[in-house]
């Protein structure tokens, strides 16, 4: 994989026209105070949200991992591989019109998100919610510039390796390294993915789409971030782990955790 080294000076100033640059490195995370559950609330039952958002509040629990990532209004947000943007409209709501949502995909997610990705951003009437087409290799954030980010369902891609269609190996060091700079300092990190059984640590990323808990804590944790939440809302201890989260039987109804992170 072809991976391009530019000083963090330079990349701003490449970055400027996607509004992405004009935070200096390192700078820590402002205290802003976070969205109320109120205001989550007021997200969640926003007019003109579509039924199938709304259908799947109820299996993603927004209201808990929203909390959890400790956002508010005026808030930068990168929803990485933010698929048809359900999470990024959300939180294109709380973060308001101070703040900005980067909906990101790669080509090979938009290959499977195209058309709801699409309508979604043809009916968008939230100025803070940005499409943001980027490949692995370079994400496209200036260091510092963000308060937090996320990967929903699709951490364990990072391991994940298909090149035949169109996904080759991800370099996880280099990813997760290049999130680790765009966040300030004290921003933070989430994950939720399905569970695999304990001992299977990223094997299972390919064949059934999981990765275990403990493994992810310990490869982001040794990026430069620390575990500081979790939550087990969406733990299904009726799953066995042992099938494809996209088998009939299986799928919605996974073993998954949540996983927040912040930037040291």
């Amino acid at each position: 994989m072809h991976t391009t080294h530019l000083t963090a000076t330079l990349l701003g100033l490449l970055l400027s026209g996607l509004g992405l640059a004009g935070e200096p490195a390192n700078q820590a995370k402002p205290n802003n105070d976070p969205a109320t559950p109120e205001v989550i609330q007021q997200a969640l039952q926003a007019d003109g949200r579509s039924d199938a958002d709304v259908q799947r509040d109820a299996r993603s629990r927004p209201d808990v991992t929203l909390a959890l990532l400790d956002i508010g209004p005026g808030d930068v947000v990168f929803d990485v591989f933010g698929g048809g943007g359900y999470y990024s409209e959300l939180i294109a709501r709380v973060v308001g019109e101070d703040g900005k949502v980067y909906l990101h995909n790669n080509q090979a997610y938009r290959n499977f998100v195209s058309k709801p990705l699409a309508e979604r951003m043809a009916a968008n009437t939230l100025p803070q919610l940005v499409q943001h087409d980027r490949e692995v290799d370079d994400l496209g954030m200036a260091p510092g510039s963000l308060d937090a980010a996320m990967i929903i369902m699709s951490y364990h891609d990072l391991y994940f390796d298909d090149k035949e269609n169109g996904w080759p190996q991800i370099d996880h060091q280099h990813f997760m390294q290049q999130i680790h700079a765009g966040l300030k300092t004290g921003g933070r990190f989430m994950i939720v993915d399905h569970q695999a059984n304990p001992g299977r640590a990223a094997l299972d990323a390919k064949t059934l789409h999981r990765i275990e808990k403990d493994h992810a804590i310990k490869q982001i944790e040794a990026i430069g971030f620390k575990l500081v939440a979790e939550s087990a809302v969406l733990a299904n201890p009726d799953d066995d782990k042992t099938t494809s989260v996209f088998a009939p039987d299986t799928r919605g109804k996974t073993d998954r955790f949540i996983a927040v992170f912040e930037k040291i």
